[in-house]
């Protein structure tokens, strides 16, 4: 028997909030229908900390959503690694492809209309994509956190905050119910939230856009995960509140040793946040490297583009903020040339004809995508 929405409502301010008796459990075993299924299940049961050279390896990433205007290439052969424990940002642009990165690399494309049509995602030693729709589950909350963009939609409105923290641990670790709440109010307090256990039956339009947050934090924390997927949280929250998120989440990234994906459109959240960072635009990725290294010298006009229409405190007072001319390029029509060449002030006719790839410039760890900063042809100084 499984337990109804209303047999989990409780009234505001009740304690016992996650309380079911011990005979309901949520979903019962997944079943493994394949090779890497079988695999992943096995590393779950080790006490080893790593599989695999890398936590992350995306390989020529392609999605596309299928529409009645024609096919929209959202994500286009994206390539890159993520390190155990390492930070890393995803930024450009609204529109340039980072959520639907994101929703592609746990599989969260909504199908229809979109569909992942190529490519590779090695989690750990795992292929994600050769995985099961219900094995997925084995890996969703259990391995891999996400923050989604906006708490007031991804909570639910009808269950209290301490029933959705405590879901995923009972779920994935096996937890009893008691032990599952404890969890609860051990991750509320971690992330910053009074009187926790107090707060155990309140629902999500009682807390602040802030608290919110927190508490979507505490969700991606239940399980431990090796990698927390943070999808622009600290939209639409205030500079201070801001600032106490993105410490939050580096200190948590710090304690547990947690891989994040930052995704983000304010470079200094990325600059003082991250390891590396991918620029992304128009769906392919076009400059990744060092954070240092890609904030001071980069090679690739757009990336200079996003650095110049930053507000500087050096600047004289009153004078106009610069912006990149023109506007995205249509994703259902992409051709063969530089996808930003229509708004680079630098393009020439190789621009125009024949599209760069994502080459290497200062070294092996900072690549661009640009003909005009390309070694042996550059003419971009």
């Amino acid at each position: 028997m499984t337990a109804t929405d209303d047999d989990r409502r409780v009234d505001p301010g009740s304690p016992a909030v996650a309380e079911l008796p011990d005979t309901e459990k949520l979903p019962e075993a997944v079943s493994l229908e394949t090779e890497e299924g079988r695999r992943l299940a096995a590393q779950l049961a080790d006490e080893k900390a790593r599989h695999a050279r890398k936590l992350l390896e995306v390989r020529d990433l392609s999605t596309q959503f299928f529409t009645k205007d024609g096919v929209v290439h959202a994500v286009d052969r994206v390539s890159f690694e993520l390190d155990y424990g390492e930070t890393l940002g995803l930024v450009g642009e609204s529109g340039c492809g980072k959520s639907v990165t994101a929703l592609s690399l746990t599989r969260l494309v909504p199908d229809p209309p979109g569909k992942i049509t190529s490519g590779e995602v090695i989690f750990d030693g795992v292929d994600i994509m050769k995985l099961s729709s219900e094995e997925m589950r084995l890996l969703r909350g259990k391995r891999i956190g996400f923050i989604f963009q906006d708490p007031m939609t991804s909570l639910n409105p009808t269950l209290t905050i301490g029933f959705q923290i405590a879901e995923s641990a009972r779920l994935h670790l096996g937890l009893s119910n008691r032990a599952a709440n404890d969890r609860a109010v051990e991750l509320l307090s971690k992330v910053g939230i009074p009187r926790a256990r107090d707060r155990m039956g309140d629902y999500p339009h009682q807390f602040s856009g802030g608290m919110r947050q927190r508490v979507m934090i505490a969700i991606a924390l239940a399980c431990d995960p090796m990698l927390l997927l943070a999808d622009e949280p600290t939209t639409a929250l205030d500079v201070t509140i801001q600032a106490q998120i993105l410490e939050l989440i580096r200190s948590l990234s710090d304690e547990f040793g947690t891989a994040v994906i930052l995704i983000t459109h304010d470079l200094g959240i990325a600059a003082g946040m991250c390891h590396r960072v991918n620029v992304m635009y128009a769906g392919q990725i076009v400059e990744t490297g060092v954070v240092d290294d890609l904030f001071e010298n980069p090679r690739m006009p757009y990336a200079w583009g996003l650095l110049d229409s930053l507000p500087r405190l050096d600047e004289e007072r009153g004078s106009r903020l610069r912006t990149i001319e023109g506007m995205p390029p249509d994703l259902i029509h992409v051709g063969d040339d530089c996808r930003f060449a229509p708004r680079c002030p630098y393009s020439r006719d190789i621009c125009l004809e024949d599209e760069p790839q994502l080459t290497e410039r200062e070294g092996p760890d900072h690549l661009a995508r640009c003909w005009g900063t390309e070694p042996g042809r550059a003419w971009i100084e």
